[in-house]
């Protein structure tokens, strides 16, 4: 109880409760990315975002994860093919 009255009084007073006189999420969540005491909990009281912009960031992802992979096959095949030369030379 009173690690969560701390977290909310120390996001009260560091976000924008007091000028709207109430605490919110984002309070919360911008207390967890910036005081490093309470960052542990920056993954359970992460940003908001749009639905939009996190579906933007998979499909990167997704994207950024096919051109990795293509490059790492790449590399394996010619690898496979040093292999198969020095087999032949010898």
């Amino acid at each position: 109880e009173l690690f969560v009255q701390y977290l909310a009084t120390y996001s009260y007073k560091h976000g924008r409760g007091k000028e709207k006189n109430a605490l919110t999420y984002s309070d919360l969540s911008h207390t967890a990315e910036e005081c490093e005491t309470f960052q542990f909990l920056a993954d359970i009281l992460p940003k908001k975002i749009l639905a939009s912009k996190y579906l933007k960031m998979l499909e990167k992802e997704k994207r950024d994860g096919e051109v990795g992979e293509d490059d790492e096959e790449d590399e394996e095949e010619e690898d496979e093919d040093e292999t198969v030369d020095q087999d032949v030379g010898s």
